[in-house]
Formats: C-alpha cells, structure tokens, sequence
C-alpha cells in the first residue's frame, strides 16, 4: 500500500489486507494476547499489534452479536490518538483463522482476557 494515502483511505479501501496484516503478526508471535475491554455500554474481545515506526495500532476487535471491527489507531499532528473503526464484511471475517475468533468468542464471554500461543490460533 502506497504510504501517500491517509489513514481513513487505508482503513476504509483496504480493510481485508490490514486483517491480513494483523492475522500474520498475531499468528507468528511465540505468545498473543488476547484483551477484555468495555466502554460505557459495549463490551469486546481484542488483538492488538503495533507498528512502531509509523506510531499505529491496528486490532480486531469481536463485540456481542457476532459483530467484527477493524481498528486503525494514529496519533495525528496534535499528537491527539486518533481511533477509526470499520466494520468487517463477511469475506474479511474470513480471513481471521477460526483459532483465532474461537479464542476472542471465550474472552468476549468469559470478560477475561487470555494469553495464548501464536501457532494455537492459526488454526
């Protein structure tokens, strides 16, 4: 992806790569966790990585209801963190290994986070 266009072009044109991109990373770490987070009234599981030399954060997020978010986290010029969220389709759904959404499924209703092996959720 050309580094010329912006973050919500990025996240909005091209969610299925940065699924992609964050399955590889999670899939690949010796361990990975996996986060509980809420925010007033929802509640979701979370996989965070984070690419330090551009100063994001990209997730996955699993809320109730079978719903999938992507996450593309910024700090913009003002140095504020910028959070944009894009909901995932069915076939970018499918790009995240069964391991993976079996394991975020048990955080989201156990509201425990888990930290488990890489090669466990690329199954």
């Amino acid at each position: 992806m050309a580094n010329n266009i912006s973050n919500e072009e990025l996240i909005r044109q091209h969610p299925g790569s940065l699924v992609q991109k964050i399955v590889k990373e999670v899939v690949s770490k010796k361990a990975t966790d996996i986060h509980f987070e809420a925010e007033e009234d929802e509640q979701w599981a979370v996989v965070k990585i984070h690419i330090y030399e551009e100063d994001k954060e990209m997730a996955l997020r699993l809320l109730s209801k079978d719903r999938w978010v992507l996450q593309l986290g910024y700090y913009d010029d003002e140095d504020e963190f910028i959070e944009l969220l894009q909901p995932l389709t069915q076939s970018e759904i499918d790009l995240i290994p069964k391991g993976l959404q079996k394991i975020m499924l048990k955080v989201l209703a156990s509201e425990e986070g888990l930290r488990v092996p890489g090669d466990f959720l690329s199954k």
